[in-house]
């Protein structure tokens, strides 16, 4: 049961209560995650939207994006963001055994993918300068400097909710990790 206390999203006013009609025209419903979020710092809230804006944008494919959200969420263990990218994950491509191999460090076939997986997970799970061989075997597998940079980002987006929900202990509204 979640933690920090939460408005209900249909009783939610002002810049909240824009953010969450948008989520909601974007995805049908406010995820309990964007609800706690938004509830308490609806400027969180929007960075966190504009972030994902960013990414949407980004020269990163769709399911590029998914996998770091995926790799990232599993080892911080957040159970939220790793339920709930798996579900975003699968709705652009990656199939259920890939979200599985994603978030236990396996190798799913896609080489390039792998090696990007590769590289987040090693930059997460370290501290101190990344060694030059991390950074030239994600570039030797055909990402770009520019896609490095925004991996990097994209890390730092799913960084911030897995904290909230560590923390906040959200109540799960996606599908249970099998």
């Amino acid at each position: 049961m979640s933690r920090l206390s939460q408005i209900n999203v249909n009783e939610a006013t002002g810049v909240t209560a824009d953010l969450f009609a948008a989520i909601k025209k974007a995805a049908g419903r406010v995820p309990n995650a964007y609800a706690a979020i938004g509830s308490h710092s609806p400027a969180a809230l929007g960075a966190t939207l504009s972030g994902d804006a960013i990414l949407a944008k980004s020269s990163l494919e769709k399911a590029d994006v998914e996998a770091i959200k995926l790799a990232v969420s599993e080892i911080a263990g957040c159970d939220y963001c790793a339920a709930a990218h798996t579900v975003v994950g699968k709705m652009v491509g990656l199939t259920q055994a890939q979200t599985q191999q994603i978030r236990a460090g396996e190798a799913t076939g896609n080489a390039k993918r792998d090696a990007l997986v590769r590289f987040v997970r090693t930059v997460a799970n370290t501290s101190g300068t990344v060694d030059q061989e991390v950074l030239n075997a994600v570039r030797e597998a055909g990402y770009t400097e520019q896609q490095v940079i925004e991996a990097l980002f994209a890390m730092s987006v799913i960084n911030f909710t897995n904290l909230v929900n560590r923390v906040n202990d959200t109540t799960l509204d996606f599908p249970a990790l099998v």
